[in-house]
């Protein structure tokens, strides 16, 4: 059972961030949060300037959309160059990764999540992005920008590339913070971006790090769903027919059972104990009905977060622990 990682790293010298990430199965992009790499703001570049809190005129807010939106269309049209004017050009570690990903079956990069982040931006006034139908747009638009900037640079190294869209807010929907935005509208958002990276050659996946309807993700075309497996696999459980259905349709589980948000738990955690969180993860899904093979064979292990909060002696533990999960799980499927 290949294993992932979700992305953020503690190091703060790029290059040890990425002989960890050339030790899984599916390399990653490493994100450093200690070196100021904040996902939010790694993917706002090349955003209408009229959003960054300069002070422009209405003609010039005017001009920027419009040169947004041809430029949405060209790239959309087929001009992959014009895609090089949103790239991630702040990251310390991307074309390390690239060269991690030569010749690799499979290579994993990620934007954040358009719920996320129209929910973390507001205007002057403080009202959020999303309850602006054109800053929506824009968002769902420029995140989409960001996805196929890695898909042609991960394609050009002979891997196929993986986006994760990482939506932690998407716990919260629902909730009284978010009770007037409707469900539906999310999935439109996801589901534009999630169309696009697909028709690019590239497997659209979501990760979500707390209680979540999984129903959402599924019914926008997401081929893999990635969860904190540690503290919410019985979660999952409560859609069983959406994830039963995902699964027999092709959808892969990342399965994230190696605590990071929790580092008391992660302190005494050993391989063990972490198979016996896969196995009764495994189990809630089996005792709805799902066939455990379907669910093995559709399935992969990861940290359940980012590592980029743990110091750099707990983030490799979680690491450690990670692959070698993978490598008893691989040992004892096979035997089977």
């Amino acid at each position: 059972m290949d294993c992932l990682a979700i992305g953020s790293l503690p190091h703060k010298n790029p290059q040890d961030a990425l002989n960890i990430a050339q030790n899984f199965d599916i390399p990653f992009w490493p994100q450093l949060t200690k070196r100021n790499e904040d996902m939010t703001f790694q993917f706002l570049e090349g955003m209408p300037s009229f959003l960054s809190g300069t002070a422009i005129n209405s003609e010039s807010i005017l001009e920027n959309l419009e040169q947004f939106f041809m430029d949405y269309e060209e790239i959309m049209s087929g001009n992959e160059d014009l895609l090089e004017k949103y790239a991630i050009n702040d990251s310390l570690t991307f074309k390390g990764f690239l060269e991690l990903a030569r010749g690799k079956k499979f290579a994993k990069g990620q934007i954040v999540g358009p719920f996320t982040l129209s929910t973390t931006l507001t205007d002057e006034s403080g009202k959020c992005a999303i309850y602006d139908e054109t800053l929506r747009e824009i968002i769902v638009k420029l995140l989409t920008l960001k996805a196929l900037w890695q898909i042609k640079h991960i394609k050009s190294v002979g891997a196929k590339p993986i986006i994760f869209i990482d939506e932690p807010s998407l716990s919260q929907l629902g909730t009284s913070a978010y009770i007037t935005i409707a469900t539906n509208e999310v999935i439109d958002m996801l589901k534009e971006i999630t169309d696009i990276i697909k028709q690019n050659g590239a497997i659209p996946a979501i990760h979500c790090c707390g209680k979540c309807d999984w129903s959402i993700p599924i019914k926008t075309g997401i081929e893999m769903i990635s969860l904190d497996a540690y503290t919410y696999a019985e979660n999952l459980s409560i859609f069983s027919s959406d994830v039963e259905k995902f699964l027999q349709n092709g959808g892969k589980i990342v399965w994230g059972v190696v605590p990071t948000l929790d580092k008391s738990a992660l302190e005494t955690a050993d391989l063990k104990k972490i198979i016996e969180k896969f196995d009764n993860a495994v189990t809630y899904l089996t005792k709805k009905g799902i066939n455990e093979k379907l669910i093995k064979d559709n399935s992969l292990v990861s940290p359940s977060c980012g590592a980029g909060s743990l110091s750099v002696d707990l983030a490799q533990k979680a690491i450690d622990l990670t692959i070698e999960l993978s490598k008893y799980l691989k040992e004892r499927y096979d035997d089977n």
